[in-house]
């Protein structure tokens, strides 16, 4: 019998060290899983925060590449606008010249005919100008805008105020907002 109990002793002291053992094992591989997750935590960080930086690059040059888009949009139609501008600008002469050409048209009969026929091509004219966009200014007793006028002399008037347009020398024409040609002025002082 005591050769059993010290049988039974060895068996419980050799399963107590396989226990001791298997827990050891488990704290070992405990640390080693904790280590692991961590290294992944600061690796997926770091994804995460290049990741980000990657889509802050992109959304920044799809942006500057819309920009540069509406920019060259922009500047080809301010071109188009100074090329048509230049162009439509040597006919505005014409049509000064044929103002003043119906400013003394001649009553007879033969002449008044010719006449009528210099103020349907007149009208002709402004009808295309304005297909195009051009239309004249309207500036009828307005004070006077450097923008929109070129005084071309300044008179002493007691029947307009001082600054304001006492007569259209030249009549001037905008081109959508913008001005193509400004209107020639006289100015009360």
């Amino acid at each position: 019998m005591i050769e059993e109990i010290k049988s039974e002793i060895e068996d419980a002291e050799q399963e107590e060290e396989q226990v001791l053992e298997q827990e050891e094992e488990l704290e070992g591989a405990e640390e080693i899983e904790v280590d692991e997750i961590e290294i992944l935590k600061e690796e997926i960080l770091s994804l995460q925060q290049q990741s980000g930086e990657y889509l802050d690059g992109w959304q920044r040059e799809r942006a500057e590449f819309t920009n540069y888009k509406k920019r060259t949009d922009r500047e080809q139609q301010q071109l188009q606008h100074n090329i048509s501008g230049n162009i439509i600008r040597r006919y505005l002469d014409i049509v000064d010249d044929l103002e003043r050409a119906l400013q003394n048209k001649p009553t007879d009969d033969e002449g008044a005919s010719w006449a009528e026929g210099i103020e349907l091509v007149y009208r002709k004219f402004l009808t295309a100008l304005e297909s195009e966009g051009v239309v004249p200014m309207e500036v009828g007793n307005q004070q006077f805008d450097p923008n929109l006028h070129e005084a071309i002399s300044q008179e002493p008037n007691d029947e307009f105020e001082s600054g304001q347009v006492i007569e259209v020398v030249r009549s001037g024409y905008l081109i959508g907002e913008r001005v193509l040609r400004p209107a020639s002025v006289r100015v009360a002082q």
